[in-house]
């Protein structure tokens, strides 16, 4: 198998790389390091530096490996970046992932995945309700609306040049290597201010002081797992939630990671984030019966401190 993956020095390509190595596929990373890190690119994987939104770098990178398989993961993945600057985020997000299919379709790559956003793309779930594939997507940022706009360009590119592909909706993925950057990077803050016992910050759900927004915290081995699973066929579905099905505060998971950290960090209750949906959870029994049980978040979040506790002492601060 060869395989190329848009973004693969960042947080999740870097992980589904390893993965695909590990399996003796043929691998190419293609990132403008704008927010990866060449250190984050496996041994043994080939490199291609280009921004998405450079078609002619992209062709040329496409044309260069020659990929079966495309994972697509590069994007501008900011909530509140996309509220800032949403042309920024619509060329990133939409013209790069045109470029990318494009591209695709050039070197006839046969499948294409991409990673599409299950906490933005749906909005307010309601109390007692997972959001299911079923679900009406309700986009509330830009970033929200690239990506569903995506997933409708992907469609239109089978349905006129045959390009098969699946569209994997992220929960909020945490784990080793994450850059404390997003909402889902609250993980990675939270870890490195617990780790020298500096104070986190709890923002409200309605009022201050109150357990936080609710969220469906993903493992990033079960996103890693899944993109492979996908490009191995075992996905049929051309949509699939990647998440757990379970709920989990700000406010748990800040006394989670405390307790596994052993941290005295104080936990503050502060404001509303502007912005911030209330409450997102992904209805992940699919993912359950195609790929098996994901992991939980108290083991999850053990093996994330441990690795940023790891990396803070080699880095000796």
């Amino acid at each position: 198998m060869r395989l190329l993956i848009t973004g693969g020095a960042g947080f999740i390509g870097s992980h589904i790389a390893e993965r695909a190595l590990a399996k003796g596929w043929q691998v190419a990373v293609l990132d403008d390091l704008s927010s990866g890190r060449r250190e984050n690119v496996p041994p043994g994987a080939t490199f291609f530096q280009a921004d998405i939104r450079n078609r002619d770098a992209v062709l040329e990178a496409f044309r260069s490996f020659k990929p079966e398989c495309v994972s697509h993961q590069a994007a501008q993945a900011s909530v509140s970046v996309s509220v800032r600057e949403p042309q920024r985020d619509a060329e990133i997000n939409i013209i790069g992932s045109i470029n990318i299919m494009e591209a695709c379709v050039d070197v006839k790559a046969r499948h294409m995945v991409f990673a599409s956003t299950g906490g933005a793309i749906y909005g307010e779930v309601p109390e007692g309700t997972r959001a299911s594939i079923s679900t009406t997507p309700v986009p509330l940022s830009p970033y929200a609306c690239s990506k569903f706009a995506v997933e409708k360009y992907l469609e239109c590119f089978r349905k006129e040049h045959g390009l098969n592909y699946t569209v994997l909706r992220y929960a909020n993925v945490y784990g080793p290597r994450q850059d404390p950057h997003g909402e889902a990077g609250v993980v990675a803050i939270f870890c490195n201010r617990m780790l020298v016992n500096e104070s986190v910050k709890v923002f409200a759900r309605r009022t201050v002081g109150d357990p936080g927004c609710v969220r469906d915290y993903v493992y990033i081995d079960d996103v890693a797992g899944a993109n492979i699973a996908a490009m191995e066929g075992r996905v049929p579905d051309r949509i699939l939630n990647i998440g757990t099905g379970r709920e989990t505060t700000t406010q748990q998971l800040a006394e989670h990671l405390r307790k596994s950290i052993g941290s005295t960090s104080e936990i503050i209750p502060a404001d509303i984030r502007p912005g911030d949906v209330e409450r997102s959870l992904l209805d992940a029994d699919r993912l359950v019966e195609l790929l098996g049980p994901t992991v939980s978040i108290e083991k999850g979040l053990a093996e994330t401190a441990e690795w940023f506790r790891k990396r803070k002492a080699a880095v000796g601060h």
